[in-house]
């Protein structure tokens, strides 16, 4: 299975971030086969609050790409989208991140900032809440825990469905 997760928090082209996640769900279908989709989730930005909230969803996708080739055509759905690399966290059009590749574990290194699974996955209630969603059952490749046991262990749960 491979798992995206989509954050937006800024608008583009006068689209506020429930249309900006609801297109990129749609361009990830043209990259292969959209299997499944979660609803759209609110949740606070972090770790400044004070930044807009971020809309998200997780994404279950077939495709024909191997792992960077897939993160190489994310970037460039994010940069279609507006996105601009800047400080790390910022507010931001569109966010994809590849959560997980069919339970492959790869070190990120200096030469490819690809790592999987995301890294910081299990500590981020607005990934796991909508990953919870359309795959409770989904094993993390290195702890062995669910989606839903691993939402079920954080001390607070901000996000939630619009």
């Amino acid at each position: 299975m491979i798992l995206v997760g989509l954050g937006s928090s800024l608008p583009f082209l006068g689209q506020p971030p429930e249309d900006l996640v609801r297109r990129a769900i749609e361009a990830l279908g043209r990259l292969g086969r959209l299997e499944r989709a979660s609803s759209l989730y609110r949740s606070p930005a972090w770790p400044n609050e004070s930044d807009p909230p971020f809309v998200n969803a997780a994404a279950a996708v077939s495709v024909d790409l191997g792992p960077k080739a897939l993160l190489a055509a994310l970037n460039g759905i994010e940069a279609g989208f507006g996105r601009r690399q800047g400080r790390r966290n910022a507010p931001r059009t569109l966010d994809l991140d590849l959560l997980d590749f069919d339970g492959r574990i790869w070190m990120r290194t200096p030469k490819s900032l690809l790592e999987l699974p995301h890294p910081r996955l299990s500590d981020r209630d607005f990934v796991l809440a909508p990953l919870a969603e359309i795959a409770p059952e989904w094993r993390h490749p290195v702890s062995g825990a669910t989606a839903r046991a691993l939402l079920s262990r954080l001390s607070a749960v901000r996000a939630r469905p619009i």
